[in-house]
């Protein structure tokens, strides 16, 4: 029931979510509205097709950047709530709006078709080595139904709730790495201020109860290398933050630190376009530390 899949999106996650299918064993088709996009897939030895052109498959996999992509899809091009066979799934790996998740997934199964929303962790890297992580929204039999193709791409698999809970969690995750990012920078910082090594004030917080991916991953990886080309950028954690802090407003939740997470990203004084990769946020933190003599080493001097 799961042996062929269309992933629908291919970008740096999308592309990379095909190609692992495809050398699991499962037949693989893919689009994109864009046909570079297309031409890059099938250069890699992927079958691709226009959105009006698809076959049908067992499973949809939808890799897109907002809600509003996910509802063109199920509605327009390629119309999945009319084009999909009955029984088939339709799996949204996008981070989108919980609320519309929800409403989207009434809409999927009134049609006869099955639904999970399953956003991933773990970047183009993770998506290329099947060593995702995936937070799953959804019925437990569709879960069981799709486990098999899910099992390809992740390295670990999360149930936590009805249709829209995936993508909830998954706000609540970028939420948390955002603030890490802030919170991270501004503790290097302050060792650096002090005359400490960023990498040993890094090995030191990675031993105690301070630690977090952001500063066992990100700091080594794509911040104090200088490299910043996660695949993640400035403007879909910007994007993530305020789908975040627009699910607290709605359930009422009192203002808290998420509001000044969310003000810090869209800081204009930071000088960050959407279109720079999202380590970039400890930047302004962290320059203004480069270089600096501290007190002890005009001491010692």
């Amino acid at each position: 029931m799961t042996k062929t899949i269309t992933v629908i999106g291919l970008g740096n996650m999308g592309r990379g979510m095909a190609l692992t299918l495809q050398r699991a064993g499962f037949r693989v088709q893919g689009t994109d509205v864009a046909a570079q996009a297309r031409e890059r897939l099938a250069a890699e030895g992927l079958s691709v097709a226009a959105p009006d052109a698809l076959a049908p498959t067992d499973v949809y996999l939808l890799s897109l950047p907002t809600s509003a992509q996910v509802q063109e899809v199920l509605e327009k091009r390629p119309g999945l709530l009319t084009l999909a066979r009955a029984g088939s799934l339709i799996i949204d790996t996008s981070t989108s709006d919980p609320s519309e998740s929800r409403q989207m997934a009434k809409r999927v199964m009134a049609a006869g078709l099955e639904w999970l929303d399953a956003p991933v962790s773990g970047g183009p890297s993770g998506a290329h080595s099947g060593q995702l992580g995936m937070l799953v929204g959804g019925k437990l039999a569709t879960l069981e139904r799709a486990r098999p193709l899910l099992e390809a791409l992740a390295a670990k698999i999360t149930h936590v709730g009805a249709a829209g809970s995936g993508h909830v969690v998954k706000l609540a995750n970028n939420y948390l790495c955002a603030a890490h990012l802030l919170t991270t920078a501004e503790a290097v910082a302050l060792a650096s201020s002090a005359g400490v090594d960023p990498a040993a004030c890094l090995e030191g917080l990675n031993s105690g109860s301070g630690r977090s991916a952001v500063s066992e991953v990100n700091f080594p990886r794509w911040v104090l290398s200088g490299r910043f080309d996660s695949g993640f950028s400035m403007g879909l954690m910007r994007k993530d933050l305020r789908l975040a802090h627009q699910a607290a407003q709605e359930m009422g939740m009192a203002e808290g630190l998420l509001s000044a997470v969310v003000d810090a990203w869209h800081d204009p004084t930071a000088g960050l376009e959407d279109s720079e990769d999202f380590n970039r946020i400890t930047q302004q933190r962290l320059e203004p530390n480069r270089g600096r003599a501290t007190k002890s080493q005009e001491v010692e001097r």
